[in-house]
């Protein structure tokens, strides 16, 4: 079944099968009405037939019966079946609250379209009287094995042109991932005439046309005068997460002068435009090909080829340049493999990003700047949603979310309840996005631990000049002046609360309550993997 069928409320109970349950009572699973983790019970599963069943049992002896007409007796059991029908309906649809009776996933109209009106029905955060059940379910499959790598030729065969692009060996002595490409055919006249990113940023456009009036005095001339560019890829990725400080962190590192980033932030290369994804729910468009992608380093790549052609007094500063580039999607965003792969409810995605920038370039240095998991959900639905906002609105869709996620745990794998499209594009709230060791876990089957910084923005906020400088050793930069270090840490704070926004206060103490207690197992299991108690979050 495709997407846009879950969108519009096609999916049948039939189609959400049995998986793996939590490790409690599942002997008697499809005996009962309730299960462990979860009640399997669906009101549209009673048919009219085997109510009609139970309302021929005999309730009294038939002798007296023979007296009267048979038109009574047909009223009689009529009005038996529909006293019957009546009463099984009520006792059905009463007072389904808590994690016994949580609804089955993407089976309410409001859950399937998440811009549609938050039904009533659904229980409020301080109903959730069994949180204590979903956190022992949590903890058990958090223990799960680490992902099946794909195999490198599959990675390769995936994305064959990608890897025709990039070489396996970048030049030496040059500190960023760059290589000389040949020139040919109408590149030469204008090489950004296509650029899919100039098409939708006027920013970059008037980025391209600096480029392209300045691009023959940038390029390189073997013997047989055939023409050649600098091509470079990032240096390091600052990867995620979304509302923890890294539209911050870009900023601040801009101003460190061996620092070249993207010529914009957030280009979601690795995670969508390469698939063609610009908004999920306008599915496949037009593919950015890695082209475009590479032309939003070249302005880094003019700095270092003015080192290496213009380096004549011994100095290779120019050469010591580092790239960078910034999506807060990369880390967790694998969406768009529910239009490639076939999406299963209980399936993974068979390719992450970081396979992909991995095998182009196995030395990345990676930068991850999380946050408070509650508090970055609740930042997360203030800067995105626009209208009718409330602390009222926000508790109500926390708890549609967690009873999505408490189904889909019931039914599937942790992995593949966090990586699933159509539990992500249904939740009301990105609930996903604060499960970080379900993502860094996954990164670190491909990446060394040293190469992958944490970095908290409770410290941040606290200490700028400690983190700050904790990024630049690990990306091996200089120290700065004290002109630019003053400058770099007076500057002011991006993507602040909007006003708007701060008007509305705090969430509802029921609502953090709650979410600290969702997120308990998976902090716990961050802290321990990164062996820092800090991970807790147990003073926020």
């Amino acid at each position: 079944m495709s997407l846009t069928d879950y969108k519009n409320g096609a999916i049948l109970q039939t189609d959400y099968k049995y998986g793996q349950l939590c490790p409690m009572e599942v002997e008697n699973y499809r005996k009962r009405p309730t299960m462990s983790c979860l009640n399997d019970v669906d009101d549209d599963h009673i048919s009219l037939t085997s109510v009609l069943e139970v309302s021929r049992v005999p309730l009294w002896p038939l002798g007296p019966l023979r007296s009267v007409t048979k038109v009574k007796v047909i009223s009689f059991l009529l009005g038996l079946t529909l006293t019957f029908l009546i009463m099984a309906s009520y006792v059905l649809t009463l007072d389904k609250k808590g994690l016994m009776l949580t609804p089955p996933p993407f089976h309410l109209s409001a859950i399937v379209n998440p811009s549609s009106t938050i039904s009533p029905n659904l229980s409020s955060t301080k109903d959730y009287v069994n949180i204590k059940l979903l956190v022992k379910c949590i903890t058990a499959k958090l223990e799960f094995s680490p992902r099946k790598l794909p195999l490198l030729k599959d990675v390769v065969n995936s994305d064959s042109h990608l890897f025709s692009i990039i070489p396996r060996q970048f030049l030496p002595n040059i500190k960023s991932p760059c290589w000389y490409e040949e020139l040919s055919g109408k590149t030469k006249v204008d090489p950004y005439r296509k650029n899919l990113y100039a098409v939708r940023s006027k920013s970059f456009r008037t980025v391209c046309d600096y480029l392209r009036n300045n691009f023959q005095e940038h390029l390189s001339h073997s013997v047989d005068d055939k023409q050649y560019r600098l091509r470079c890829l990032p240096y390091f990725y600052i990867i995620g997460q979304p509302k923890c400080g890294t539209t911050d962190l870009f900023h601040r590192l801009l101003l460190h002068p061996e620092v070249k980033f993207t010529t914009m932030k957030e280009p979601h290369w690795w995670t969508r435009k390469r698939f063609g994804i610009i908004h999920l729910k306008d599915g496949l468009l037009e593919r950015f090909p890695v082209e475009d992608y590479l032309d939003l380093f070249d302005l880094a790549a003019y700095h270092i080829q003015q080192g290496i052609l213009g380096n004549t007094s011994g100095d290779d500063s120019q050469q010591h340049l580092i790239t960078g580039e910034a999506s807060a999607s990369t880390m967790w965003d694998n969406q768009a493999w529910s239009y490639l792969y076939d999406n299963r409810v209980d399936g993974e995605p068979p390719f992450l990003a970081q396979d992909f920038i991995h095998t182009v370039q196995p030395n990345a240095k990676i930068i991850v700047m999380l946050r408070d998991p509650v508090e970055r959900l609740y930042s997360d639905y203030l800067y995105f949603n626009m209208a009718n906002k409330s602390v009222e609105d926000f508790d109500q869709r926390v708890s549609e979310s967690l009873q999505l996620f408490e189904a889909c745990l019931a039914e599937s794998s942790m992995r593949s309840c966090v990586y699933n499209t159509r539990l992500s594009n249904a939740m009301p709230v990105r609930l996903n996005l604060g499960l970080y060791i379900v993502f860094l876990l996954d990164w670190l089957t491909v990446f060394h631990r040293n190469q992958i910084l944490v970095l908290q923005l409770e410290d941040y906020a606290a200490n700028l000049r400690l983190t700050i400088n904790k990024v630049f050793d690990f990306l091996n930069v200089g120290p700065l002046s004290e002109q630019i270090e003053a400058a770099l840490t007076k500057r002011p704070m991006s993507n602040t609360r909007r006003a708007a926004d701060r008007s509305l206060g705090p969430m509802l103490p029921s609502t953090r309550d709650l979410l600290k207690v969702f997120h308990q197992p998976f902090n716990h299991k961050l802290a321990t993997v990164l062996d820092n108690k800090a991970f807790h979050w147990t003073e926020t």
